[in-house]
């Protein structure tokens, strides 16, 4: 097969896979339990102004949450949060928060993501 219908046949599966993950968030049965771990992340590309909505684990901290980005040579999404980061929504408990996010990259390779999130009231 080429590299170029593997990378086709790729992305179809990362989006099945993505689609699949974002409907049981919102499950009336799975939503609770999946939602523990799993978020969906909205954020605007920084090269085509696109915006896209992604499922991402997380784990909270106490101002926010933190993405440990798995495989992340194989991922873009994240460089978009690079040095200064940028401004992003994420779907906590049925709640879409504000936030704004800074990756970074250790000397082993690995990535992670700080989300600071916007008081849950802001702009209300």
């Amino acid at each position: 097969m080429s590299d170029v219908k593997q990378g086709l046949s790729r992305l179809r599966f990362v989006k099945v896979v993505n689609g699949c993950v974002a409907r049981l968030t919102v499950s009336p049965r799975w939503g609770r339990l999946v939602g523990r771990g799993i978020a969906m992340l909205t954020y605007t590309g920084r090269k085509s102004g696109r915006t896209f909505t992604i499922p991402i684990g997380y784990r909270r901290t106490a101002d926010g949450i933190l993405i440990t980005v798995a495989m992340p040579d194989s991922k873009t999404w994240w460089r978009n949060f690079l040095r200064d980061g940028g401004p992003l929504s994420v779907r906590l408990d049925g709640v879409d928060r504000q936030g704004h996010a800074v990756a970074r990259r250790d000397e082993r390779g690995r990535v992670t993501v700080d989300v600071r999130l916007a008081p849950a009231d802001a702009g209300e």
